[in-house]
């Protein structure tokens, strides 16, 4: 993944399970991280991402750059469903990327049960 400054360091490369979210961080590929997370195709990587209403199509970029191994990006927006504005949408849409906002919780189980079933599936995940 290119050199981003909305990106924290490289966890883990490949895809990997959430094991548990939750206090302000996630746990993952046996690792524990305080803040938000992307999980791509080609890896973990800390967000520095902390509210959804500040989103921005910047934010977003790195999990376009992961098409084509993405069909869906979830976006878990905290503890309340925060709808995400078209121009967040639009450039998913054309890249031919399904994404859906939904809380942090259902985002990373939802993730979760898509990696398992070998789904090509991104997740941008704002902690809680």
């Amino acid at each position: 993944m290119a050199e981003d400054p909305r990106l924290g360091h490289g966890f883990a490369p490949g895809r990997h399970q959430i094991d548990s979210y939750g206090q302000g961080g996630f746990r993952f590929a046996g690792m524990s991280h305080k803040g938000s997370i992307l999980a791509l195709p080609s890896g973990i990587v800390a967000w520095r991402v902390a509210s959804a209403r500040e989103l921005t199509p910047a934010d977003l970029e790195p999990a376009l750059s992961e098409v084509p191994r993405i069909d869906f990006l979830l976006v878990g927006t905290g503890l309340e469903i925060v709808p995400l504005p078209p121009e967040l949408r639009r450039p998913f849409r054309e890249a031919g990327i399904s994404v859906d906002a939904m809380q942090t919780g259902a985002a990373a189980r939802t993730y979760n049960v898509l990696v398992a079933e070998n789904r090509r599936v991104g997740a941008a995940l704002i902690a809680v």
